[in-house]
């Protein structure tokens, strides 16, 4: 379940002087395969497909505020002893773009991950084309600034805690309103975008069906996984993760990503740590995770247990934690 993340970090308010954000030189000007056209023939748009499946993991991170301002996240990296390379954050819907967050984390060798949370309006709405201007001047601005972005759209979308979640609509209205607005990305040609379908993980012991909710591989580039390790379920990476990765590898191949996790503070908080690493470090198609840094309900920042701090950056100092993803080619 949920374990009360900030509804949203940074919102950013819908400008013409966001939306008009002047394009940045890419680090590629080729295509992804069947990308649409739409792009002007000078703003070919950046190839993230390297960005897909790295050779080493992501090291990730949510922090207030950031990436719009970067001072917690480096704050972070002198705590953990290196620098986050994905940096997670939260939008409602009606948010602009943030283009000055994205190009931050890219500047910093990161790669912005903007958790799109569809509150104000029902997904049926959505894919009905209710914000299709808003979609549209989104996707625009996204491909003008043409840098790597994370889209995780509605996630834990499998859980009965959110507006968009099992209590309020169907299966089938939340696949049409992703495919919707994945299909106004690729007319505009903001094909720079990296989509992440994130579920909430499946509680464990449990065999719940969550093929109904996928968009599709043709809709999806991850599969952003969310768990946290706390005092009461499985204190092992696969008892925690493990039935949602076999769930889901019964119909998508697709990269996976912890996209948001933590641990309970506690006595157990150093074997936790311990154990998300060595569960990612195993997986060859898990390609990293973001830890979720806050104080909501639990206090699930690094600081505030020694022990588990020390374990953390023991653990981060291993050379297959992140990269510059700006030398990725």
């Amino acid at each position: 379940m949920r374990l009360a993340r900030a509804t949203a970090a940074m919102l950013v308010p819908l400008t013409a002087a966001m939306l008009a954000v002047t394009a940045c030189a890419p680090g590629s000007t080729a295509h992804r395969a069947g990308a649409s056209a739409a792009a002007a023939p000078q703003e070919l748009t950046y190839d993230v497909r390297p960005l897909l499946k790295p050779a080493k993991k992501y090291f990730g991170v949510s922090r207030a505020a950031a990436p719009h301002s970067m001072k917690l996240v480096d704050d972070y990296a002198k705590l953990v002893g290196k620098r986050p390379n994905l940096v997670a954050y939260y939008a409602a819907w009606g948010d602009g773009f943030d283009a000055t967050g994205v190009r931050n984390a890219w500047n910093s060798g990161a790669l912005a991950v903007v958790s799109w949370e569809p509150q104000s309006l029902s997904l049926t709405k959505i894919a009905d084309g209710k914000s299709d201007d808003y979609i549209e001047k989104y996707a625009e601005a996204t491909r003008r600034l043409n840098l790597p972005t994370v889209i995780s759209f509605a996630d834990e979308m499998n859980g009965d805690w959110e507006k968009w979640g099992i209590t309020e609509t169907t299966p089938k209205e939340y696949v049409r309103a992703w495919r919707h607005i994945h299909d106004i990305f690729e007319d505009v040609g903001a094909t720079n975008v990296i989509w992440a379908w994130s579920p909430n993980i499946i509680e464990p012991g449990s065999h719940t069906d969550l093929s109904p909710f996928y968009p599709g591989d043709n809709y999806c580039d991850w599969v952003g996984l969310i768990g946290y390790f706390t005092d009461w379920d499985p204190h092992t990476f696969d008892g925690l993760f493990g039935p949602t990765v076999t769930e889901v590898r019964r119909y998508s191949k697709k990269p996976m990503i912890v996209l948001e996790t933590g641990v309970m503070p506690g006595r157990r908080r150093a074997s936790h740590v311990r154990a998300l690493f060595d569960g990612v470090s195993a997986a060859p198609d898990i390609i990293g995770f973001a830890w979720f840094d806050y104080k909501k309900r639990y206090d699930w920042r690094l600081s505030v247990n020694p022990d588990g701090l020390a374990e953390f950056r023991r653990l981060a100092a291993d050379r297959l934690y992140g990269f510059d993803v700006r030398g990725v080619r």
